[in-house]
Order: C-alpha cells, then sequence, then structure tokens
C-alpha cells in the first residue's frame, strides 16, 4: 500500500522492512518465503573472494541468549528479549554461482515489487570494485557494500576487511561510486565513537544512503564450564541495541542533515520496533536475527503492526521518518524541577 512507501535515494520501496544478510538467505528457498511474506527487499547473504571467509561458515555457532545468558532453545519461538551470539561465514560457493543466483533472485523479486540486493564484505578492495562491475552488469538493481561486517577482527587475517576510520571508509566508497551507477547502500560498523562521521564520509564518497550499525563483538563465559561461551568471541545483538542504533541515527541525522537517507539494523524484533527506529530517523530497517531466530511470520506481523499503527495516527510511514530525532532536547533544555531526583533515592 502507498502509506507504507519510502524512499531510499532513487530507489521506492513498497513498505520499510528489509531482510537483512544472514544464512536463510544463502538459498532459494529463504528468498522466495521472505518475497512471499511481503517485505520490501532480502539482502542476499553477503560474498567476497576470500576462501578463509567461505571456510568459516563450517565453523560457524549460534546461541540464543537470556537476559541471564542462559542459552535458550533453537525452536523458531523465542522471546522478544532474546540475544544472538553467534559466529558466521560468507556464502559458501563460488562468485559466479553467487552472482546467478543473486541475479535471479532480484528477478523474482521485481515480480513482487521488490528487491533482491546483492551483498558484498571487501577483503581486498580490488576484488571489491572488480566485483561490484559484475553485479552491475549482472542486471543487479542494489549494491550493498558492508564495510562493517562485526566479525572482521576475529576473522581469518585477509578474510573480512572491518573498517572503523572515516578518511578510509571515503575512499573505498568512491573507488566503487567510481565503477558503477547503480544505487550504493554501505553498512557501517557499530564499533566506533565515531559513527557520525562515518555516514557523512559515507555520503561525501557517493553512497545513496547507509545502514546503521552492524551488532557488537562480545565475550562471554560460561558458568557451567568455565570456559568460552562458543569457544571464542562473537557478535552479539538483541532489542538491548535498538536503543543505541536510535542514538547514532539522531547523532547522524544531525550532523548530515534531514534528507539524507539511513537505514537501520541491530534490535528490530517486530513492527513496534521498525516505528521506534523510523522516528528516530531511519527511512527503512532490516530485520535479520528476528527472521533467522522466529521465522518468516515475523514479516507479515510486523508489516501488520506498522500499518495499524499509521491508521491509528493518520500517517504515512514517510511521515514518520525523523519525528522524534528532531524533537530532542539538551540536557540544558530541560525543565528545571528541583528536589525531583530525591523520589527515586532508594530509603
Amino acid at each position: 500500500m502507498k502509506k507504507l512507501a519510502v524512499k531510499i535515494g532513487k530507489v521506492t520501496l513498497k513498505n520499510p522492512l528489509i531482510c537483512g544478510s544472514g544464512e536463510h538467505f544463502i538459498d532459494p528457498s529463504g528468498v522466495k518465503k521472505a518475497l512471499n511474506a511481503g517485505t520490501g527487499a532480502v539482502i542476499i547473504k553477503s560474498v567476497n573472494e576470500s576462501e578463509a571467509a567461505k571456510e568459516q561458515l563450517a565453523k560457524t555457532d549460534y546461541a540464543l541468549l537470556d537476559s541471564n545468558f542462559n542459552r535458550l532453545d533453537w525452536d523458531f519461538n523465542p522471546p522478544r528479549d532474546a540475544s544472538l551470539f553467534n559466529r558466521s561465514g560468507l556464502y559458501p560457493g563460488s562468485f559466479d554461482d553467487w552472482l546467478e543466483f543473486a541475479a535471479k533472485m532480484d528477478r523474482l523479486a521485481a515480480e513482487k515489487d521488490a528487491y533482491c540486493i546483492a551483498s558484498l564484505i571487501p577483503a581486498s578492495i580490488e576484488k571489491l570494485v572488480e566485483y561490484a562491475k559484475k553485479v552491475e552488469e549482472a542486471g543487479i538493481r542494489i549494491l550493498e557494500v558492508n564495510v562493517g561486517a562485526p566479525h572482521g577482527d576475529e576473522a581469518a587475517k585477509g578474510a573480512i576487511l572491518l573498517e572503523k576510520e572515516a578518511s578510509h571508509i571515503k575512499t573505498i566508497v568512491s573507488k566503487v561510486r567510481g565503477a558503477v551507477n547503480i544505487p550504493l547502500w554501505i553498512k557501517l560498523t557499530g564499533q566506533s565513537q565515531n559513527i557520525p562521521a562515518m555516514v557523512k564520509s559515507a555520503r561525501d564518497g557517493g553512497a545513496d544512503a547507509v545502514t546503521l550499525m552492524g551488532r557488537y563483538m562480545a565475550f562471554i563465559p560460561d558458568l557451567e564450564t568455565g570456559k568460552p561461551m562458543l569457544g571464542t568471541h562473537a557478535a552479539f545483538g538483541g532489542p538491548w541495541a535498538l536503543p543505541l542504533t536510535c542514538h547514532w541515527l539522531v547523532k547522524s541525522r544531525e550532523k548530515i542533515g534531514t534528507n539524507y537517507p539511513m537505514m537501520a539494523t541491530n534490535g528490530a524484533r517486530d513492527g513496534h520496533d521498525i516505528i521506534r527506529f523510523m522516528l528516530s530517523g531511519a527511512s527503512a530497517v532490516q530485520m535479520t536475527t528476528a527472521v533467522f531466530t522466529a521465522g518468516y511470520d515475523v514479516i507479515d506481523k510486523s508489516l501488520r503492526q506498522l500499518e495499524e499503527y499509521l491508521d491509528k495516527k493518520n500517517m504515512t510511514a514517510t511521515d514518520l521518518i525523523g519525528l522524534a530525532a528532531d524533537q530532542v532536547k539538551t540536557y540544558a533544555e530541560q525543565e528545571n524541577n528541583e528536589n525531583y531526583w530525591r523520589g527515586f533515592v532508594p530509603d
């Protein structure tokens, strides 16, 4: 429906729910289920040229955790507060196989007024540029370059580039932008305190939009065994991360203005979370863990919640973008309320 439609640069999505890249989009079956459920776009499982990144997929492990860091059953019915702790890898086949798959899925998506988006994670910039050209030549309509994959520092050397320097991001984006004309989206890390500068650098390098932000690296000891859970550091995300992403959306909007499209990820579990992200300045929202751990019904449920909210408020999805962000005040602008704090002090 038109009230759900949003614009990301020159691209119009039929709704702001994007299924983010993950293991469930390595095969056509998952992509088709997401498209049939009504998502505006699916981001295909990421690829690069590194054999180590492919091999890493065989060493993946996943843990759903409750708020006490206890492991939950993987039964596709997680509680809302569940967090995902995991290792991951990239698409396990050849780049040519991936490209054929991605192009075929984007043609299928077009029949449903949706998109399947190619996702590249750099290992080397030269190969990134080469692969970006091939993505465009294959007819794929949108390219995402993920320079913020959380596993970068823990993966084998040369497998995944994790970029945290704003100036380097501008250089990377500029080289890709110089090679292709299709819409270019850049996904950024959350492992930085300089995120607004990274957003600006991506924009200045020629990115049509950015996504904030990749999950965090974490370490969790297992109380029963005394060993590291999963044996390693691993990426960690959950609903607790939503306010952190919202904070950086607002701060980035303050730096670059209201007209540059940003997308949100890390923390959305339903349609109400999509709304929270959009009120903070996101034009669309990538849902990854929610679909991966609870199944494709999450898509339909979230879109219904979003539509019901818009009906109740007599708004469109576009009306939501930045509504709360543009009303934020500083501490100094708050009203004085002397001794108010005493009501919060325990006896």
